[in-house]
């Protein structure tokens, strides 16, 4: 069984696994467009077959280097509310906005 080299880098306040070639949703990454390189150095774990390197907080030398492919919406969440035998119902939809991702590279 081999180990597949992978990262676990921090993207706009969150932690991702990061897995070079494979696609990443995350949090709406605003002013940029599809194509956009981007570089992430808030590496928190570098992981091959060989070894494992664990930051603290960050690994030093290591980065992420990505492609922007495009923004999409998630689900419809329904948000509800209702003060009973007052009459006062009101319904509101959101739909969250995501950027996704494509890792190229992990240097580290």
């Amino acid at each position: 069984m081999s180990i597949e080299m992978y990262a676990l880098v921090e993207i706009l306040g969150k932690q991702y696994k990061a897995v070079e070639g494979e696609t990443v949703q995350v949090d709406y990454i605003a002013g940029s467009e599809a194509g956009t390189a981007l570089e992430y150095a808030t590496v928190l774990a570098v992981v091959n077959e060989e070894n494992a390197k664990f930051g603290t907080p960050y690994v030093a030398d290591a980065m992420v280097k990505a492609t922007l492919v495009g923004d999409i919406k998630g689900e419809k969440i329904r948000v509800f509310k209702k003060k009973r035998r007052k009459g006062y119902r009101r319904t509101q939809g959101h739909r969250q906005r995501y950027s996704v991702i494509t890792i190229d590279k992990i240097i580290g």
